[in-house]
């Protein structure tokens, strides 16, 4: 199986993204849950702007990516599951729950550390919430990403298949859980329980430090309501709530040369105990 999946890994990566980003754009026109007041044509140059130079550089860095971690490990028997016998399925449905959980962790890491804050805060630093802010990371954060998900992935020993499974999934879920749509708050209950939905990660990008200290799931629910990070609305409202944070209030930080330079400016939570880390 490993030998037809890894030389289509890319298109299929490709064709998932496609496909998620165009039926979530869709969809924010169709039924947006927000106004926005800073239009596509402000923010997007931007944000995809940055994708692309995401993109070049870990397909430049690291050319096998996690997959190919994954069919190396499992070639020299690495990793915690070559020590555990256990079903293929198993092993593939453990290691996108365990991936997940490091994912998690690290995102708590990048909010509680000055310096990882630095990189983490462009993705916040976005004045509106859609399906574009999903996929907007500074590319040292992309590339410390990836270093730790490389070393994850060793560590577990997951299979390549699961590896794949794990990283469509949170590119789609980030995706659909950043952007701006409407869902009935009766289906927004029932599926927060087994998926972070756009209403319970909007909390995360709130302007206010203690929403932003919430909600860290990207993909599975469950870490946050485990770990005691879950909050479940807004204090203002969906409707009420600013988006961002204080420092980058200037629609001028959203062109692309801004955002790369943001990690050089001066530490927001470090100039008042309101933005001291409270991890």
């Amino acid at each position: 199986m490993n030998e037809l999946l890894f030389p289509h890994e890319p298109t299929i990566r490709l064709g998932v993204f496609a496909g998620i980003f165009a039926v979530m754009a869709l969809w924010e026109l169709a039924a947006p849950r927000r106004h926005q007041k800073i239009g596509r044509l402000t923010r997007w140059p931007g944000n995809l702007g940055v994708v692309a130079v995401d993109t070049i550089l870990v397909r430049l860095l690291f050319p096998t990516a996690a997959v190919g971690v994954a069919l190396l490990a499992e070639a020299r028997g690495w990793g915690l599951l070559a020590l555990v016998p256990a079903p293929d399925w198993l092993a593939v449905l453990a290691s996108v729950v365990l991936l997940d959980l490091a994912i998690y962790l690290q995102h708590r890491l990048f909010h509680a550390v000055p310096m990882f804050w630095r990189l983490h805060r462009m993705h916040h630093a976005d004045l509106e919430l859609d399906v574009t802010s999903g996929i907007r990371f500074h590319p040292v954060e992309i590339v410390l990403s990836m270093v730790i998900k490389l070393g994850v992935v060793a560590a577990l020993g997951a299979p390549a298949v699961a590896v794949l499974v794990f990283e469509v999934l949170l590119n789609a879920s980030s995706m659909f859980n950043h952007s701006n749509v409407r869902l009935p708050q009766s289906l927004d209950r029932v599926l927060r329980w087994v998926l972070v939905t756009p209403d319970m990660h909007r909390v995360h990008h709130s302007i206010v430090r203690r929403e932003t200290d919430s909600n860290f799931g990207f993909n599975l629910p469950w870490w946050d309501r485990l770990f005691a990070t879950y909050r479940a609305q807004p204090e203002a409202g969906h409707l009420g709530m600013t988006i961002g944070i204080p420092q980058f209030r200037d629609p001028g930080e959203l062109r692309l040369d801004r955002m790369l330079l943001q990690p050089l400016r001066a530490d927001d939570r470090a100039t008042s105990d309101d933005h001291k880390p409270t991890n």
